[in-house]
């Protein structure tokens, strides 16, 4: 068995996630802890009182934390991945479970990278839509006509048949009227709160640069693939790649591909919800096996499954 881990990115959060996990495992709660925030990640993540969770600086820590948790789990059991990748945000969790970050680190700098990428998308009407069934050429036509409305570019690359614009939100508006037009099938507005991976955060990778300046960097124990690249990385600089990968497009399909390429035959998605697994199975089919870690009895099964 050749295992890799997936780790889930922003929208997959929801109220509760990790409650469980918190009170079963111990190293969960100790990964999870690790942090000094400027709020109660327990009351956010658990209860959301104040429907905090959905808004970019508090869905990033409280994401990593519970990543952070997960791996400490499967760690504490042997299970070590041959290799790791997240969407997005689930990069630093892929870093973090590689030891370049600790759980403490990671959670502070999503914490930073969260508030960095609200304050990018203060002010400016933006939006984001999935775009079903349209080729990757196709769509980059419809957003370079409509950049004449503004900032509009492609920012995910989730699986075949699904990519995702981004930008200003009459620029996505005229893009995806254009690709309804150039035969897409649908066209989706996603719920998000900013234009993530698109030029119009630029002001949120200068201030990951800074913050990077002063941050600690280990080896990774394991290869990551990174979203900008769709790949491992060669003489690139992990700094500099994730100031790079909060301004371009996230490639999880080829990420999918190159970890089918690697020999990968098992996969864990570590977060809420089954996006990556959907992402796997629409890229590669049924030729890799897909776990979960979301809540106490898919971390049991996968623990099962990997230890039997």
């Amino acid at each position: 068995m050749k295992l890799a881990f997936l780790y889930a990115g922003q929208g997959s959060q929801h109220a509760g996630m990790g409650a469980d996990l918190y009170e079963a495992y111990p190293a969960f709660r100790e990964a999870f802890d690790a942090a000094e925030l400027s709020f109660d990640l327990h009351e956010v993540c658990f209860s959301d009182p104040r429907g905090e969770l959905g808004m970019t600086q508090y869905t990033q820590p409280c994401m990593v934390a519970f990543a952070a948790g997960v791996t400490a789990v499967l760690r504490e059991n042997g299970i070590v991945p041959a290799y790791a990748a997240g969407l997005s945000l689930g990069e630093y969790s892929a870093l973090q479970a590689a030891g370049v970050f600790t759980a403490k680190s990671a959670v502070e700098l999503a914490a930073y990278r969260g508030s960095a990428m609200a304050e990018a998308a203060k002010g400016r009407e933006s939006a984001m839509t999935a775009v079903l069934n349209l080729d990757e050429q196709a769509l980059a036509r419809c957003c370079e006509e409509a950049s004449a409305l503004g900032v509009v570019q492609i920012c995910n690359y989730n699986c075949p048949g699904q990519l995702v614009i981004g930008g200003d939100k009459a620029a996505v508006a005229r893009a995806g009227e254009l690709a309804m037009a150039a035969g897409a099938r649908r066209c989706m507005p996603l719920r998000v709160s900013g234009p993530f991976h698109t030029e119009l955060m630029r002001p949120a990778a200068n201030a990951l640069a800074a913050r990077f300046e002063t941050e600690a960097f280990g080896e990774m124990a394991f290869p990551v693939l990174f979203n900008c690249l769709g790949d491992l990385k060669g003489e690139e600089n992990i700094a500099q790649l994730l100031v790079r990968q909060v301004h371009s497009g996230v490639r999880m399909e080829s990420i999918i591909r190159r970890l089918g390429e690697l020999g990968v035959d098992t996969i864990v998605e570590i977060g809420p919800g089954k996006a990556l697994t959907g992402f796997v199975r629409k890229t590669l089919g049924t030729a890799i096996t897909c776990l979960s870690a979301e809540d106490v009895p898919s971390l049991q099964a996968t623990l099962a499954a990997l230890k039997g």
